[in-house]
């Protein structure tokens, strides 16, 4: 154990990038603030969509890692120990990202900016039948409270499971320890597999998204979305351990870990396609007015074009490139989709947000990348400062061994 290079240190490059990337977005935000967000009504809804859906997107990708070893601890696998400290670092964004989403959230209902969520306008509500019938849900006391409660949990539990996997760093374990140990891990990954569901798998994409088109709605809106985020995260994870790996870390990670996190990245890359695929056709086939306006402007609009690049880099590339074997364990090739994927998906919030809130013509520009690059900048400085504060491997995790020997 002692041979092994346990403790990130954090290179000064890195850090260069990440403050760099966070200046440059900050800049963005300040230009767009000033040429956008003291504008029209709609210039200023097209300001605050912009930040939305990349804190939301940001939000729930960071989450997806707490959600990857919440259920692989359900499923008392241990090949993931070895990697583990990747995605517990990555999740240490969520109330950083989550707070930041809650600002944004709270401006807008509370503002009653109804260019982004149009039933915060009482008048429209009290006219129209559709958006009368969903005021028990679609009402600023309930988006207020569920937000509240969603972000809280999502940072309480969070913060549990990475509080307990300290304990694998701390002294060795015998059987009755050990087993203890594992079986608390059991309990309070199931206690955020619950709210995950009651959250990232039903009611917050509702709220959060779906509700900029009201009148629409798709049963299929959230599983979509978690598949969306969850891809990204794996890539996401996928990212940190090729970046570690080649400055000499996590030596007990091999291609056959990486190749598992491709598996996840080529699988949720497919369930997604199924799931794009299923809410489409079936709104296709069905052709009701209620249904169809989410895709009339995007398919026949001026949002064509990013709504089928989203198509081919989501689904066209992974399936060519990550089918084989050998992909998902090339570091150049995953690093390569890996950031693709991201990037895709990135569009994919980009066009439910904003194709909703702009419909006339695409919004897609300099504010977009700035915006994203003080994301980008943020998550690299976080994730790497939670990354040097502990020992990349728990070494005394009582599942250690059966990572270290893991081979698929």
């Amino acid at each position: 154990m002692a041979s092994i290079k346990e403790q990130f240190e954090i290179p000064s490059k890195l850090k260069t990038w990440a403050y760099c990337l966070i200046g440059f977005g900050l800049i963005a935000l300040i230009a767009g603030f000033i040429t956008k967000g003291r504008g029209t009504e709609e210039e200023q809804a097209i300001f605050i969509g912009t930040i939305m859906y990349n804190t939301i997107f940001w939000t729930l990708i960071c989450n997806a890692s707490m959600f990857f070893i919440c259920v692989t601890t359900l499923a008392w696998g241990g090949w993931q120990q070895a990697i583990r400290r990747v995605p517990e670092a990555i999740s240490t964004l969520v109330p950083v990202f989550g707070s930041i989403t809650f600002v944004v959230l709270m401006y807008v209902v509370l503002s009653g900016n109804h260019h982004i969520y149009e039933w915060l306008d009482t008048k429209k509500v009290g006219g129209d039948e559709i958006l009368k019938g969903k005021t028990g849900f679609l009402n600023v006391k309930f988006f207020i409270i569920w937000t509240t409660l969603a972000i809280g949990f999502w940072t309480i539990l969070g913060w549990r499971m990475r509080t307990l996997s300290s304990e694998a760093d701390q002294a060795p374990m015998d059987n009755t320890t050990g087993a203890s140990f594992i079986w608390r891990n059991t309990v309070r990954a199931s206690l955020f597999i619950v709210w995950f569901a009651l959250t990232v798998g039903s009611t917050v994409p509702w709220l959060w998204i779906m509700s900029i088109d009201a009148h629409w709605y798709s049963t299929m809106f959230s599983w979509y979305n978690f598949a969306s985020t969850f891809v990204s995260g794996m890539s996401l994870i996928a990212l940190w351990i090729v970046y570690l790996k080649n400055k000499g870390y996590l030596e007990y990670a091999n291609q056959e870990h990486l190749h598992d996190i491709g598996k996840f990245m080529f699988a949720f890359s497919i369930f997604w396609t199924y799931l794009w695929f299923s809410q489409y056709m079936l709104i296709w086939y069905s052709n009701q007015p209620e249904e169809t306006i989410y895709f009339k402007h995007r398919v026949q609009g001026p949002y064509k074009g990013i709504f089928f690049l989203n198509l081919i880099i989501n689904f066209i590339c992974p399936l060519l490139i990550l089918m084989k074997r050998s992909a998902k364990r090339n570091y150049t090739l995953l690093t390569f989709m890996a950031v693709l994927i991201i990037f895709g998906h990135w569009i994919d919030y980009y066009q439910e947000v904003m194709g909703s809130i702009s419909k006339e013509h695409v919004t897609l520009g300099w504010l977009d990348f700035g915006v994203l690059s003080f994301f980008v900048g943020l998550m690299i400085l976080f994730v790497a400062r939670a990354l040097a504060s502990k020992p990349l491997v728990p070494k005394y995790h009582p599942f250690l061994k059966e990572s270290i020997i893991h081979h698929t």
